[in-house]
């Protein structure tokens, strides 16, 4: 754990949580995935902690080709896999842990090239995977009404219709090809923030992110993906950002730790069934003030940890996980 710790201290990137990560899934052994490698954090945390092994997951290829040069100290320990974190099942099984950060990584947004920061100038890009559609791709050709859609379901933007009509009319103009120039539209369409409150353009940047990598179905996905690939007793551990992660992840934790068999008197029983997971707390883990004044990105972060049983993995029921749904042809 101590090495751990030194580990997170000397990172530029630092991994949120990690202490009371690896305090809620002690003892750490065995083979553990890491299904968004990033910068490496947890994968170092954990293999430091006493792993035996890290599958170290990422679609973006520039994580997995900076991570060469760290990987190697640790000999076979680490393998490198680029996929989405929903396909962690096809490359491994009966897996000890598996670690999800959901948040975006810090080289990520500090890549103006990249696309995903507000505050830098860049191509409107924002591909975790580096392929596909781009965030200008969308913004310049999703319809008014669509637009308005992804910002208030996806980024829980009061204003998004108001932002989406002036997206539309700026682009009219001149297509909307830069960071700065969509984070200048948004920040028109708003009050001037207040010291210590969030830059405008926060919530209409994450909105966009998460459409344009489909960030929400890949979440559920994953957690099915964690559920198929852990064996009995493995833990699950998943560190969120914002309310809507937060609300998908916990209510797939609770659904999966019910048994059934209750229910209202004047409605048919329902059969009890075996849960596939037991939650170590109900309540979701933050930060503590010092993490928080060593890293402020830590502040809106929650950890939920799960152990793994031994029923047979069951899709969740995506309906009733709370994922917000675009309409048809959105």
């Amino acid at each position: 754990m101590a090495a751990a710790a030194r580990a997170a201290d000397t990172d530029p990137h630092i991994p949120v949580l990690l202490r009371p990560l690896l305090a809620a899934v002690a003892p750490v052994a065995g083979l553990w995935i890491d299904g968004t490698l990033g910068a490496g954090g947890y994968t170092r945390g954990l293999l430091e902690a006493g792993a035996d092994k890290v599958i170290g997951i990422d679609r973006d290829p520039l994580a997995l080709e900076l991570a060469e040069g760290w990987a190697s100290e640790y000999g076979g320990r680490v393998e490198l896999v680029q996929t989405t974190f929903s396909h962690m099942d096809e490359v491994a099984e009966a897996a000890d842990g598996v670690v999800l950060d959901l948040g975006v990584s810090s080289m990520q947004l500090d890549r103006a090239e990249r696309g995903f920061s507000f505050m830098k100038d860049g191509p409107l890009d924002m591909r975790m995977s580096q392929a596909g559609a781009t965030a200008a791709d969308l913004v310049n050709t999703a319809p008014e009404e669509a637009l308005a859609d992804i910002l208030y379901l996806y980024g829980e933007e009061r204003a998004s219709r108001r932002i989406a009509r002036a997206i539309v009319r700026a682009r009219e103009a001149e297509p909307i090809a830069r960071t700065l120039h969509l984070a200048e539209i948004v920040e028109r369409c708003l009050p001037r923030s207040k010291p210590g409150q969030a830059h405008p353009a926060t919530r209409s940047f994450q909105a966009l992110r998460i459409a344009v990598n489909d960030e929400y179905a890949e979440l559920v996905a994953g957690l099915d993906a964690a559920e198929r690939v852990l064996r009995p007793g493995g833990r699950l551990a998943v560190v969120t950002f914002h309310s809507i992660e937060d609300r998908i992840v916990k209510r797939f934790l609770q659904m999966k730790s019910d048994s059934g068999g209750g229910g209202s008197r004047h409605a048919p029983a329902e059969a009890a069934r075996a849960p596939q997971f037991t939650l170590a707390s109900r309540k979701a883990i933050g930060p503590d003030a010092e993490e928080t004044a060593r890293n402020p990105r830590a502040r809106s972060a929650k950890l939920r940890v799960a152990r793994r049983t031994d029923a047979p993995a069951v899709p969740a029921d995506r309906a009733a996980l709370g994922m917000p749904q675009l309409r048809r042809g959105t």
